[in-house]
């Protein structure tokens, strides 16, 4: 079901949407009060969602054309922010992510980088597949190699701040996009080969020599190792109280506003835990109901799409939002490592919800493009 105007938006998808702001802004309100300091999240969060709202609406008066046709120039604005934050960021938690900005709070370039790259590889992947109807392996040797430059130098940038979790998510986005593009499996296979080695002379590094693994790749990466082991042990401050927080919350929860377990970062990375802590196993459930009936909708969506360049960018969209929903569910939990990684659409964060809310812009417009393409 659609509204028939001259912005068709689909209902479904638009519903869910609204129902996520309904969820993020009471969970947030919950979690104040967890917090030491109250900044008035809950408020900043609406706000954010009404910004977003319009973004949304700006996005569907230019259409996702525009976007495409300046992806590089929005790149290298992505980049020049990347750089600038790594000597003027405000420091917080020991990252230096984000630019503080007077009486508006903070900046953080790299999730606006995670949209950037998949409008700009979604432009460069179709002009490939457009220009070479039969590619040779030397032709898509070419192209990867191209493609790792594009990625690499964000990914390296995101790496120093340091921002680990980030830095997953465009590798993530890189190998969903190139898989749907249709190149020759055997590069995936050479990848993962690759990464296995990497992964493997890593922790080799770490369990055989630390002092050498320090000077090899630094202190900062060194605690973030450490981060993984304390999930893998299954201990952890945050993580035990977290786990507590969502199995203490029962059958139907503490109710709203009512949290008594405290863990760090309940408003962005453990929302989930204060969520079930409130709404129980109940609300739990229908909360991963309504988040996989969303990304159903995206999938159906990227299916009918008959344009290729939409398929790629809807598919890059896809595979991170799925991503960063099973990895924050998880790690709460205590089923997958601590990385960071917020709720989409759910966790606090002005940043995170203006660049989730530009993709769901960029998701409306291929949603028009589907429909004005079948009629």
């Amino acid at each position: 079901m659609r509204i028939t105007s001259k912005f068709k938006i689909d209902l479904g998808i638009l519903l869910c949407i609204i129902l996520f702001a309904v969820v993020s802004v009471i969970t947030i309100k919950s979690a104040e009060s967890l917090l030491v300091s109250n900044d008035n999240l809950m408020i900043k969060q609406i706000i954010w969602y009404i910004v977003g709202f319009v973004l949304i609406g700006i996005l569907l008066f230019i259409g996702n054309k525009f976007l495409l046709k300046n992806a590089w120039f929005f790149y290298i604005i992505g980049i020049i922010l990347l750089v600038l934050v790594l000597f003027f960021g405000a420091t917080i938690n020991e990252a230096k992510c984000w630019f503080k900005i007077p009486g508006i709070g903070n900046f953080q370039p790299s999730e606006f980088m995670k949209i950037i790259l998949i409008i700009v590889l979604g432009r460069v992947i179709n002009d490939f597949k457009e220009k070479i109807e039969s590619p040779t392996l030397f032709d898509e040797f070419k192209f990867l190699i191209k493609v790792c430059i594009i990625v690499g130098i964000p990914s390296v940038l995101t790496f120093l701040q340091p921002d680990t979790g980030v830095v997953l998510i465009y590798l993530l986005i890189t190998i969903i996009m190139l898989f749907i593009s249709g190149i020759r499996y055997r590069w995936f296979i050479i990848l993962f080969g690759i990464i296995g080695v990497i992964i493997a002379f890593i922790l080799i590094t770490y369990f055989v020599n630390n002092d050498l693994f320090i000077k090899i790749f630094g202190s900062s990466f060194f605690l973030r190792i450490d981060r993984l082991l304390d999930w893998s042990n299954g201990s952890g401050f945050q993580l035990e109280n977290g786990i507590t927080a969502i199995g203490s919350g029962g059958i139907i929860g503490y109710g709203i506003n009512n949290t008594p377990i405290y863990f760090p970062e309940p408003q962005t990375d453990f929302i989930f835990a204060v969520f079930a802590n409130n709404f129980g196993f109940i609300g739990s459930i229908l909360l991963l109901g309504l988040i996989a009936f969303f990304d159903l909708k995206l999938i159906k969506l990227a299916i009918e799409s008959p344009i290729n360049i939409n398929k790629y960018v809807i598919s890059g969209i896809i595979g991170m939002l799925i991503y960063q929903q099973l990895q924050n569910i998880g790690m709460t939990i205590g089923l997958m490592p601590i990385t960071g990684i917020t709720l989409p659409f759910i966790s606090y964060g002005g940043s995170s919800l203006l660049s989730y809310m530009i993709m769901a812009g960029i998701i409306f417009n291929i949603s028009n493009e589907n429909i004005r393409y079948r009629n």
